[in-house]
C-alpha cells in the first residue's frame, strides 16, 4: 500500500468513525436494545494486550468495499483506540485485529400453534354439559428479526500468536433502527470491548 492510499483509507476510516460515533450518541437515545451476548478468550499473559500498534483487518472471504464491514471495522477501531492502542499499517503494526461479520435475517417461530381447542365439561345433579371452545390467533406471524454477530481477534503480528478473541451478538427487529449498520456496528464493538480484556471463557450479558 503506497502512502498516499494508506492516508486515503485512514482518512476514510476517519470519517466513518465519526459517523459512527454519532449515531451511537443518537442510539442511547432512541433505540434501547435487550442484552448482548458476549464472549472473549485471551492468553494468560495480558500484558501484551491494550497497548501498541494495531491494524485492523477484515476477515478472509469478506467483502473489505462493503458499507457493512467498513463500518464495523471503524466502530471497532474506535474501541482499540480508547483501550489505548495506535491505529497503524497492516505492513507496520505490532498487532492484527482481524474482523469478522455475521448479518442475517432471521423469522421467529411461535411459541404456539395458531388454533387452540378447549373443552370444559360439568356434570351434576341438574344435568351435564360439555364445552367446546376454539381460539384463532389472527396476530399473524411474528416481525421479522436482524441477528448479527461480531468477532474480533488479536494476533502478533509477526509470529501469529492469539493474543485475545471475542465475539458478540444480538438480534433485533428488522424495523428497529439498531437493524441500521453503523447504529448496531457502534453498539456491538463497545458491548465487546467493555471492561476489556474481560474473563477469559466467561459469558456475560451487556445491556
Amino acid at each position: 500500500m503506497t502512502r498516499t492510499s494508506s492516508k486515503t483509507h485512514r482518512a476514510r476510516i476517519a470519517s466513518i468513525v465519526a459517523a459512527a460515533a454519532l449515531t451511537a450518541a443518537l442510539a442511547g437515545c432512541v433505540a434501547p436494545v435487550g442484552p448482548i451476548e458476549v464472549t472473549r478468550f485471551h492468553a494468560p499473559d495480558i500484558a501484551a494486550l491494550g497497548h501498541g500498534t494495531i491494524a485492523i483487518v477484515a476477515a478472509p472471504g469478506s467483502d473489505e468495499n462493503s458499507l457493512e464491514i467498513r463500518s464495523y471495522e471503524a466502530a471497532v477501531a474506535r474501541q482499540l483506540t480508547v483501550l489505548g492502542y495506535t491505529e497503524a499499517p497492516a505492513a507496520t503494526a505490532q498487532t492484527l485485529a482481524t474482523v469478522h461479520l455475521d448479518r442475517r435475517v432471521v423469522q421467529p417461530q411461535r411459541a404456539r400453534g395458531p388454533v387452540s381447542v378447549g373443552i370444559g365439561g360439568s356434570t351434576g345433579s341438574y344435568g351435564s354439559g360439555v364445552g367446546l371452545g376454539v381460539g384463532i390467533d389472527l396476530s399473524g406471524k411474528p416481525p421479522e428479526q436482524i441477528q448479527t454477530e461480531l468477532t474480533v481477534s488479536i494476533r502478533d503480528r509477526a509470529n501469529g500468536t492469539a493474543l485475545w478473541e471475542g465475539r458478540a451478538n444480538f438480534a433485533v427487529r428488522a424495523s428497529s433502527p439498531l437493524a441500521d449498520t453503523q447504529l448496531g456496528a457502534a453498539r456491538l464493538a463497545e458491548a465487546l470491548f467493555k471492561n476489556f480484556p474481560g474473563r477469559s471463557g466467561e459469558t456475560i450479558e451487556v445491556r
